[in-house]
């Protein structure tokens, strides 16, 4: 059995006296959609910015594709391959469509600010490149009409989309969604669903997701894990989880009926 892309052993965060993810272990297979769930305050987004290199954990260790990532900065974890979205939209707000997305190829561009103030024909080429597989992400995503539009005058939906589009300009291994239907009606939660799942089979990635729809929860990922006080207390299928009873007590509530999972 291979290891995992993503390993988390028994990693401990605290602020002063306050422990916000205690002995977190856990991990995300190369491939694999899996889901981390609990209550308000639970950990999970302290989580995601343990993961993504924002905070460095007191205690445990985080694994990437084998290699250690303590003490590695968020950029550099992006540019081997780990990706993120925000719980509140965080676009450009004064570029365009387009110009969010060549914001982000640009970091595996090679060219450097030398390059820049040249403005040569290797640069030009680039600046093409880039912008011709731009487009293409645009068009995969059905948001290339809104190509010179402000990023926040598109619609929500859109705006959680171009985001999701963004992160995936990174070129990913491992994505992180924070919340991405927050603010979505059932119709954009529906569509959120199918767009995850191609997103995952077409760029060929693993995704790690936090979200408190347990619709959208038990209908796309093939593990959850459940955090509550920033401890794990159940780890399982979706159908494992449904009916475990620490998580219906803790995250459903005590007298709450078990979500069947959705049907693709």
């Amino acid at each position: 059995m291979s290891a995992p892309l993503l390993e988390l052993d028994k990693v401990t965060i605290r602020f002063g006296g306050l422990t916000a993810v205690s002995e977190l272990t856990t991990s995300v297979g190369e491939g694999e959609l899996v889901g981390l769930i609990g209550p308000n305050g639970a950990g999970k987004t302290t989580a995601f910015n343990l993961i993504t290199g924002v905070y460095r954990p007191t205690s445990g260790s985080i694994q990437f594709a084998g290699k250690s990532t303590f003490g590695i900065k968020p950029s550099k974890l992006a540019s081997v391959g780990i990706a993120r979205t925000f719980q509140n939209i965080r676009l450009f707000g004064s570029l365009s469509v387009l110009d969010n997305i060549r914001v982000a190829k640009q970091l595996h561009s090679g060219e450097g600010y030398l390059s820049a103030l040249w403005r040569g024909k290797g640069f030009k080429q680039n600046e093409s490149t880039i912008e011709k597989e731009s487009l293409e992400l645009l068009k995969i995503f059905n948001l290339a009409k809104f190509r010179d539009e402000m990023a926040t005058s598109l619609p929500y939906g859109d705006q959680r989309r171009l985001e999701i589009v963004r992160a995936l300009a990174t070129k990913p291994k491992l994505l992180l969604l924070d919340e991405p239907a927050a603010g979505m009606n059932p119709s954009e939660k529906d569509d959120l669903m199918h767009l995850i799942r191609s997103i995952k089979e077409r760029f060929n990635l693993a995704v790690l997701l936090v979200e408190h729809d347990m619709k959208v929860v038990m209908g796309i990922c093939q593990k959850i894990a459940v955090l509550e006080y920033g401890r794990k207390i159940a780890e399982g299928t979706p159908k494992e989880i449904q009916c475990h009873p620490k998580v219906i007590e803790a995250y459903l509530g005590a007298a709450a009926t078990p979500i069947e999972p959705a049907h693709a």
